[in-house]
């Protein structure tokens, strides 16, 4: 995590300053100017990125100082100072975008994470993010979901097998020989989930012992077929076509997850402000 998240950092702190750096702040604030910042709450959300939020003050200075006032993963009203950011105005005022830009998006995906939770409460239902996030902000995204207080899926392509239409397509479009091929040649502790679009393929897939089925764009009626026909030997995993509204009707049909990519790739950026309360 730590890696990738210095390497985001690097990166967009170098797209922000170019060759140049940041020509406002040093033409109108001298070198030695010390100034005091609060990370204030705009609107009812829920926090997430505070490490990255740190770590972009520290990267531009590494003499800044940040005390925080509250964690990730708390729900937070407007009005609510955050964190205080004091050292060089120079460094306050250059990292403050990017460090906003990153604040803002995970509190957006945490405050998501925590509406979509909120709507089964009290059922066995678990949402789970995708890998569908913004290059480079896998770790923060996922981070981010849990703090809102739903789960996370694979990582990405090396941590799990999971067989899509498209992988199915390439083996023939036979789910039988496409789960054949993965247990011949997957690494034998990794789970092998597989997508099916309609009844007979999901058949197919628990004759021949996948360990997790995705069922694929399926409606209510197909989904509770499909529950019967599993009768709980393995878990059963929906996506696609995923409402904040529908899913008090998915954990009633009684599926164990649902996995929504709109968590990571659709979440609005939440309204976080940073405002100079000293200079001197």
């Amino acid at each position: 995590m730590d890696a990738f998240l210095d390497r985001l950092i690097s990166l967009a702190l170098e797209e922000d300053l170019g060759a140049a750096g940041d020509v406002t702040t040093e033409s109108l604030v001298p070198v030695d100017a010390q100034g005091t910042a609060e990370l204030l709450v705009k609107e009812r959300l829920v926090l997430a990125g505070l490490d990255a939020f740190v770590r972009v003050f520290l990267r531009v200075d590494p003499d800044v100082h940040v005390e925080l006032l509250a964690r990730d993963g708390q729900e937070l009203q407007p009005k609510t100072v955050v964190a205080r950011v004091r050292g060089r105005m120079r460094a306050l005022l250059t990292a403050e975008r990017t460090a906003l830009n990153i604040i803002q998006r995970t509190s957006g995906m945490a405050t998501l994470s925590h509406q979509v939770m909120s709507a089964v409460r009290g059922t066995k239902l678990r949402i789970l993010d995708t890998r569908k996030t913004a290059p480079g902000m896998r770790s923060l995204s996922k981070q981010a979901v849990k703090a809102g207080g739903a789960f996370n899926h694979r990582f990405g392509l090396f941590d799990g097998v999971l067989i899509k239409d498209n992988h199915i397509a390439a083996v023939g479009g036979s789910v039988r020989e496409a789960l054949r091929r993965a247990r011949t040649n997957a690494p034998q502790l990794v789970k092998i989930e597989i997508e099916v679009t309609n009844l007979d393929q999901l058949a197919e897939a628990l004759e021949e012992g996948a360990d997790v089925v995705m069922l694929d764009n399926m409606d209510d009626e197909q989904i509770r077929r499909a529950v019967e026909l599993t009768a709980g030997r393995i878990p059963l995993e929906v996506s696609g076509g995923i409402t904040l509204e529908r899913l008090p009707r998915l954990a009633k049909l009684g599926v164990d997850f649902v996995s929504m990519g709109a968590l990571t790739h659709s979440a609005r950026a939440m309204d976080l402000s940073l405002e100079i309360v000293q200079a001197k």
